[in-house]
């Protein structure tokens, strides 16, 4: 199994809609923010709209790949807006039948590798909420560190989660092995 990272090309974004948005009910939305409730794009905002210039080209999403196989995305924003010197990362894999074998812990690697080599910053950081325990095991299991919980500020499912919140260090960050 080889895993890698690129960019999303112009002649594969309606595959890449079929993957990630054509289900609204899909089992990762769920996970990903679920309270903010955001609505998919259909297919022809997706593939015909302005909704995929944020995807197209973008160094900071790419698509998760097994053996050339679309998976998921990993992306990267700046919380600080124009300011751009507070960066989070996010990995999303889009088909359940794909989780539990790693590919999260690999591909979130390989991410904090490559914004190594793209952002001059000392930091990143990764936000979640409690409620998401994937996503806390594959940053812990990376040894990102626990910087922050803001308690009870994420509604989902009529109740109150924390979000939470982990980072390294340029200094700090020790790539695993493939």
């Amino acid at each position: 199994m080889k895993l890698t990272l690129s960019e999303l090309q112009p002649n594969e974004v309606a595959d890449f809609w079929q993957l990630a948005f054509s289900d609204p009910n899909a089992e990762w939305t769920k996970w990903n923010g679920p309270y903010f409730h955001d609505v998919l794009p259909t297919r022809e905002e997706f593939v015909n709209g302005p909704a995929k210039d944020n995807y197209v080209q973008n160094p900071f999403r790419q698509v998760i790949r097994v053996d050339d196989r679309m998976v998921g995305m990993v992306f990267a924003y700046y919380d600080d807006g124009n300011l751009k010197r507070w960066l989070d990362v996010g990995i999303s894999i889009y088909d359940q039948t794909n989780w539990h074998q790693g590919l999260g812990h690999q591909a979130l690697a390989k991410w904090i590798n490559a914004m190594w080599q793209m952002v001059d910053l000392p930091h990143i950081g990764l936000t979640t909420w409690s409620g998401n325990v994937r996503m806390i095991g594959v940053a812990e299991h990376l040894h990102l560190k626990r910087e922050a919980t803001i308690r009870q500020v994420r509604y989902w499912l009529g109740q109150y989660w924390d979000s939470v919140k982990y980072g390294v260090l340029r200094d700090e960050w020790r790539s695993p092995k493939d």
